[in-house]
């Protein structure tokens, strides 16, 4: 839930590098793809009580264990550079959607590690 916040906040996010942007989209977009898939199975039953299940969703935390702590680094970076820039009211309102977007960055940050704890405890006790 977190991730898909984050995926629309950052979306209409306004930073002064928008390659950079591009970068926190693919993390949020792949880490909120990802972790939906993997709940869908699991749901669904596909992963039949097997430690194999157990490996593969701690194998797939891999790649959000760095990536959305990077993405909500750059975006709080740029939010912080647009909040030095002027006092205008537009830019100030462009600057409170930057904010909404990084502290729901830095929550999901949050989220995945406290996921990969338990992932990792429960695959260290299959």
């Amino acid at each position: 839930i977190f991730g898909g916040l984050v995926w629309i906040l950052v979306a209409s996010s306004r930073v002064p590098a928008p390659i950079l942007q591009g970068w926190v989209m693919f993390v949020s977009v792949f880490c909120f793809v990802m972790s939906t898939t993997l709940l869908c199975l699991y749901i669904c039953g596909a992963h039949g009580d097997s430690s194999s299940w157990v490996t593969l969703v701690s194998g797939c935390d891999k790649p959000q264990d760095l990536s959305p702590p990077c993405a909500a680094v750059l975006e709080a970076y740029f939010t912080y550079s647009i909040g030095l820039v002027s006092d205008n009211p537009v830019i100030m309102h462009i600057y409170q959607e930057n904010i909404a977007a990084v502290v729901f960055a830095f929550v999901a940050t949050l989220v995945y590690v406290i996921h990969k704890i338990f992932s990792l405890l429960r695959w260290k006790s299959s």
